[in-house]
């Protein structure tokens, strides 16, 4: 099997609930397109320093990853990442890579989005046993501030 790649919508999850609760306009929450590598031997969301610099998340920690040519090095993990993909939506945390290493969408949250990898078609693709993900709406109401 080659190498996978699926386009995911990041966007900052902070500012999402800003703009949810009418503090903040919808053109200026950070979000981004991306084409990342589905990577199932990566545990969470990796993204890089470019991503995080543009997104701006919050670091929550920092942690020591482990990277594919065995060179250990200490990222800040970030928070509030909300990850779109087709009709699926996960919010997580993600570490950040060096430099502009390349994305990876790890198994937390593939398995939180319950997407998977087809591989005859070398895609991911939705749950066909579960197509339309059940989603709840939650009404908020716009908070009066005195």
């Amino acid at each position: 099997m080659g190498l996978i790649y699926a386009d995911i919508e990041l966007i900052n999850g902070i500012e999402l609930g800003l703009v949810q609760r009418g503090y903040m306009d919808r053109d200026e929450l950070k979000h981004m397109q991306l084409n990342i590598l589905v990577d199932t031997g990566s545990v969470m969301l990796a993204i890089n320093e470019d991503i995080q610099e543009q997104l701006k998340f919050p670091v929550m920690e920092k942690r020591k990853a482990q990277l594919a040519n065995g060179q250990i090095v200490e990222c800040d993990v970030v928070g509030y990442v909300e990850l779109r993909f087709k009709n699926r939506q996960t919010t997580c945390r993600a570490m950040v890579l060096p430099g502009n290493s390349e994305p990876l969408l790890g198994s937390i949250p593939l398995e939180d989005m319950d997407v998977l990898i087809h591989p005859q078609r070398q895609e991911l693709i939705v749950n066909p046993d579960h197509p339309y993900f059940a989603q709840m709406k939650i009404k908020l109401k716009k908070r009066v501030l005195l």
